[in-house]
C-alpha cells in the first residue's frame, strides 16, 4: 500500500445548516475526499499531495457574513483513522431494507446488512448521496445485471447492488486507500461477483454494463459522462449523485448531448441523485 498521509481540517460553523452541507460540496469541489460531520460542523480530509496553500481560495462559503466558519488544519496519522471514524460512524437504516454498519455493532434485522470499515474511504450512507443512492439501488432491478460502480468508495454501492441480485461488477476508484479499502469490504461481505479496480474511466475501454453508478462530484462527471454513455448497453441505466441541486441543469444537458434521457430524480438537503 502507498504510504498515503492526509491533512485534516476541523471547521466550526455556525448555524451549522445550510452552511455545512454548502461547505462539503464547495469542498468537494476542491479536492477533499472525506467528511466527518458533528454537533459543531464538520472535519474535512483531504491528501497531502492534492494540497496547497491557496486550497480554501476559492470556498465561497468563507467569505459569507451569514455564517461564522473558523477552521484548525493538521496533519492525520493514517493509523489515528480507524479510532476516528470508530467514534463517528453508528448504524444507518435505510428505508427499513438496508442496515450500513461497522463489525463492531449489533447484527440488524434488516433484509440486507452491509459491513462496511469506511477508513478514509468515502460512502457509509450517512452522506446524502450515497443514502440516495441506495435508494435508487433498491427501487430498481438489478438482477442478472451487468454493474459498475465508479468511483467506489468503501465498495458499498457496489455491494449492495450485488446483495440485490446483479450477476458481475466492477468496483472501480483512482485512490488507492479506496481500492484497498473496497478489496476488504468485497470480501468481509462474501462478495463473489464484484471485481475492484485502481484508476480511472480509461478502464472502461472496450467494457459494457447493464447499469453504471457514479457517485463522485459535478466536475469529474461532465467530464466522463461522454465515456459512461459508449460503456451502456443498450437501454442500460446511470445513476448519478455527488452533486448539488443547482448543478442538476448542467448535468442534464450532458447526458442529453450523449443520447441520455433524464428519468427521475432524488433530493436531500439539495442534494441530488437522478437517473
Amino acid at each position: 500500500m502507498s504510504n498515503i498521509i492526509y491533512l485534516g481540517y476541523e471547521f466550526n460553523v455556525e448555524p451549522l445548516q445550510p452552511a455545512t452541507e454548502i461547505l462539503i460540496a464547495e469542498l468537494g469541489y476542491a479536492g477533499f475526499e472525506s467528511f466527518v460531520e458533528n454537533e459543531k460542523g464538520v472535519t474535512a480530509y483531504i491528501q497531502k499531495e492534492e494540497w496547497h496553500p491557496n486550497i480554501l481560495d476559492d470556498i465561497q462559503i468563507l467569505k459569507s457574513s451569514e455564517f461564522t466558519i473558523e477552521y484548525t488544519f493538521g496533519e492525520i496519522e493514517q493509523t489515528n483513522w480507524n479510532a476516528e471514524w470508530e467514534k463517528n460512524f453508528n448504524p444507518i437504516v435505510v428505508d427499513d431494507l438496508v442496515t450500513v454498519r461497522a463489525p463492531f455493532h449489533d447484527i440488524p434485522t434488516t433484509k440486507y446488512d452491509l459491513v462496511i470499515e469506511p477508513k478514509m474511504s468515502f460512502g457509509t450512507g450517512h452522506h446524502e448521496t450515497t443514502h440516495m443512492m441506495i435508494q435508487h439501488i433498491l427501487k430498481n432491478d438489478f438482477k442478472g445485471k451487468t454493474v459498475l460502480d465508479m468511483g467506489c468508495g468503501t465498495g458499498v454501492l457496489a455491494i449492495l447492488a450485488e446483495k440485490v441480485g446483479a450477476t458481475k461488477l466492477d468496483a472501480i476508484d483512482i485512490d488507492n486507500w479506496c481500492y484497498l479499502n473496497s478489496l476488504e469490504n468485497v470480501e468481509r461481505n462474501n462478495c463473489n461477483h464484484i471485481s475492484v479496480y485502481e484508476g480511472d474511466v480509461k478502464l472502461l475501454e472496450g467494457k459494457k454494463y447493464d447499469i453504471i453508478i457514479a457517485n463522485i462530484n459535478r466536475n469529474i462527471l461532465l467530464q466522463d459522462i461522454p465515456v459512461y454513455a459508449k460503456s451502456l448497453n443498450k437501454n442500460g441505466k446511470l445513476f448519478l449523485s455527488g452533486f448539488y441541486e443547482d448543478d442538476l441543469g448542467f448535468i442534464t444537458k450532458k447526458c442529453l448531448e450523449n443520447s441520455l434521457i433524464f428519468e427521475d430524480k432524488t433530493l436531500k438537503n439539495r442534494w441530488i441523485a437522478a437517473q
